[in-house]
């Protein structure tokens, strides 16, 4: 989940945009740029524009990129749908077929993350690389204190923030903003795992980006590394298909703002 870093980019308008008629809500997308396909999933409370203004600009240059506002954010309109990354990551796939696309790389930033793992375990066929930026695929690959903070979110919290205005800027109801946030603090309160032996089986090639002091628990994050066939003796036995980025002095949110380091990873790993 995120508060995190709001873009002041200027977001090139889109070549299209619209609405996607699936799981009986209506997914709210924006395409730019022409090319492969790239999936962008934002993190919890956001828009496109405040997590991937300025990375959108980059990718695009290059790719096709498609960048979704999950149920209740943004231009998404408010649901009664109960809340669950496995319903949501049914509604990603819902999307591409929407929009014909057969296959894409998915790139997940927090919350957005982590309905990309489940994604990854539920659509492997439709999935060709996966990038998870400072998320993890189950409670415990948080910190304790991570966790903790999580439980103890209210919707007060988000009062006149940045992503309230955020909200406010583009919502189809923003009479909605408090019954949004209670969902989402449910969904936050509550434990989830999508499967050591699912993460395990994923074979697409995945790249894990994380700041040095972002709110994961490093240990779970090397376990997970390990998992998707990393950290090992490279010179022995040659380099996995999986990769591993640990940007230093970045937070949870600080790390979506080093915007030329992230395409840089992206570029070359996508690429």
């Amino acid at each position: 989940m995120s508060t995190a870093h709001q873009s002041n980019a200027h977001l090139e308008k889109p070549i299209s945009s619209g609405y996607a008629p699936v799981n009986d809500v209506q997914v709210y997308y924006e395409v730019y740029g022409e090319g492969k396909p790239v999936i962008l999933l934002h993190g919890a409370f956001m828009t496109i524009q405040t997590n991937w203004g300025e990375l959108i600009n980059e990718i695009s240059k290059t790719r096709k990129v498609i960048a979704l506002e999950l149920q209740g954010h943004g231009r998404t309109p408010f649901s009664e749908r109960t809340l669950s990354r496995v319903t949501l990551a049914s509604d990603i796939e819902g999307v591409m077929d929407y929009l014909n696309i057969e296959n894409a790389d998915v790139v997940g930033y927090s919350f957005g993350g982590s309905v990309a793992y489940q994604f990854a375990v539920q659509c492997q066929q439709r999935l060709r690389k996966l990038v998870i930026i400072s998320s993890a695929y189950k409670t415990e690959g948080w910190m304790s204190e991570t966790n903790a903070a999580f439980k103890a979110m209210k919707p007060e919290f988000f009062t006149n923030t940045p992503l309230q205005e955020a909200y406010d800027a583009v919502a189809p109801d923003k009479t909605k903003w408090i019954a949004f946030l209670e969902k989402m603090i449910v969904l936050a309160g509550q434990p989830y795992n999508s499967g050591d032996e699912n993460i395990a089986n994923i074979s697409s090639p995945v790249l894990l980006i994380a700041g040095d002091n972002d709110g994961l628990d490093k240990i779970e994050l090397m376990k997970t590394y390990q998992l998707l066939g990393g950290a090992i003796n490279a010179d022995m036995s040659g380099l996995p298909k999986s990769q591993l980025a640990i940007l230093p002095a970045q937070g949870h949110v600080s790390l979506m703002s080093q915007t030329q380091a992230l395409f840089s990873y992206l570029d070359s790993f996508l690429g």
